[in-house]
């Protein structure tokens, strides 16, 4: 496996009485059994896709046609999506240099440059369609169900946007979207659209929701665009499916480990918040993936742990004096990457005028990796609780191992916890009432604030 996982930091035995017991650890380690049981099944079975999605390689052919196709002439490749359908693609197309000043090399014909729009601004979108040279962009959009409001505001924006420069007759090769197959009596707005337009779209597979998709297409586009070696992500994530049909129980399977350390630390000792603390800049968009991947799969029925995405070295300098110091209801997961002798190295003579004559002919990775070190024996020290992460090389292998491991996790969480991880029904109230008020429907609420409780619960489908 490319990747190690310690949780000694989240027992009693090495830092008290926030750490979970060893009687603690077995009984939420047991509980799981049935439900890794139930996994098995389901590989064998095939009724969960998400844990074949690893030896998938039919669509990768497609996937690098339709964006050879696309990018042909383009200079700049945007990405529209929200939630699950943006995140998963933004960490691997970071770990391809994206967003990382100094490791972007593309904006060639050869390398589009890609940008990602998640977040519906106005303004943003309002400055991004204008600064755009139409001619030299492509535009990528995907929405699992083809009815996220936002996305459909990104997309209709940019066709107006083509349509502006008198380039009409080119949107069917401009734009590529991916979406649910068309099914009956089912409506999919991003899909009629692109029919209507004569716009090629790609199937998003309607067994695998959002935020769990990262592996398939929907990252696969991102990370093809980034140069990356998607057969290798797969691999990797492959390690992780055949370690838990391999494992003999629950105790033998690091997520299964991860889940009962998460859980049990909430349920026990009254550990709440979940912080992701990964220690390089690609893998920043990769705890945002993570906080929306736990948050959003298990804050259902009251219960659930609160996810907080987090970077070091630099969150040493703005949250590390409350995870030492503050309330103790922080589980801190640190991934380490094998970084020492890496970067600049510090000339002797410059460290002294410095006055830091510690960091003299060592360099920038030294320093990271001793930070690496000592923090996590800080919290000990502490008493906090802290889970490690190594990897020696981050690398695709790497990062498909570790998503796929934390997807596992929250759903192994989700067993310990009594909640479906799949769907999102509280999110749903909230789209219900943004329809309603765009379309001028009263609410019933004369204060403006509406009580989304009242509202029915719609069955998940996704972004």
């Amino acid at each position: 496996m490319p990747l190690s996982q310690s949780v000694q930091g989240c027992f009693d035995t090495t830092i008290g009485s926030l750490g979970l017991s060893a009687a603690s650890f077995g009984k939420y380690l047991e509980a799981l059994e049935p439900r890794l049981d139930s996994l098995r099944e389901a590989y064998a079975k095939g009724t969960l896709p998400l844990l074949r999605v690893p030896g998938w390689r039919d669509d990768i052919g497609p996937a690098r046609d339709a964006l050879a196709r696309l990018t042909k002439g383009a200079r700049t490749l945007v990405f529209f999506g929200t939630g699950g359908s943006s995140l998963g693609g933004q960490t691997l197309a970071q770990a391809g240099g994206w967003a990382i000043p100094g490791d972007d090399k593309h904006g060639s014909e050869a390398h589009p440059r890609t940008r990602f729009y998640d977040n519906l601004d106005a303004r943003t979108l309002d400055l991004a369609l204008a600064s755009l040279d139409i001619k030299t962009t492509r535009f990528v959009v995907i929405s699992k169900s083809g009815n996220t409001p936002e996305t459909l505001v990104q997309i209709i924006a940019a066709i107006e946007a083509v349509r502006k420069e008198g380039l009409a007759d080119r949107v069917p090769e401009l734009f590529l979207a991916l979406t649910e197959p068309k099914a009956p009596a089912v409506s999919n707005g991003l899909r009629a659209l692109c029919q209507a337009f004569s716009i090629p779209v790609l199937d998003h597979d309607p067994g695998i929701g959002g935020r769990f998709s990262g592996l398939t297409n929907v990252g696969l586009l991102p990370a093809l665009a980034r140069g990356l070696d998607v057969e290798a992500l797969r691999e990797g994530a492959q390690g992780v499916v055949e370690a838990m049909l391999k494992a003999r129980n629950s105790g033998d399977f690091a997520p299964a480990i991860g889940a009962t350390v998460a859980i049990g630390l909430a349920k026990e000792c009254g550990v709440r918040v979940t912080v992701m603390l990964p220690y390089s800049d690609r893998l920043s968009r990769f705890a945002a993936w993570y906080a929306q991947l736990w948050g959003e799969s298990l804050g259902k029925k009251g219960e659930g742990t609160t996810p907080v995405a987090a970077l070091g070295p630099v969150d040493q300098h703005s949250q590390l004096q409350l995870y030492l110091d503050g309330a103790p209801q922080h589980l801190i997961t640190v991934i380490r990457e094998n970084c020492a002798g890496r970067g600049p190295r510090i000339a002797p003579d410059l460290a002294k005028v410095a006055g830091a004559e510690y960091l003299a002919s060592h360099t920038a990775g030294d320093l990271v990796a001793a930070q690496q070190r000592a923090i996590p024996e800080a919290l000990i020290a502490a008493g906090r609780p802290v889970r490690t992460i190594d990897l020696d090389t981050l690398d695709e292998r790497a990062l498909g191992a570790l998503m796929m491991h934390f997807m596992l996790e929250t759903i192994l969480a989700g067993h310990l916890l009594g909640v479906d991880p799949f769907d999102q029904p509280a999110v749903e109230s909230g789209k219900v009432l943004t329809r309603r008020y765009l379309s001028g429907e009263q609410t019933g609420a004369s204060d403006g604030h509406t009580s989304a409780a009242a509202e029915p619960r719609q069955p998940h489908r996704g972004r």
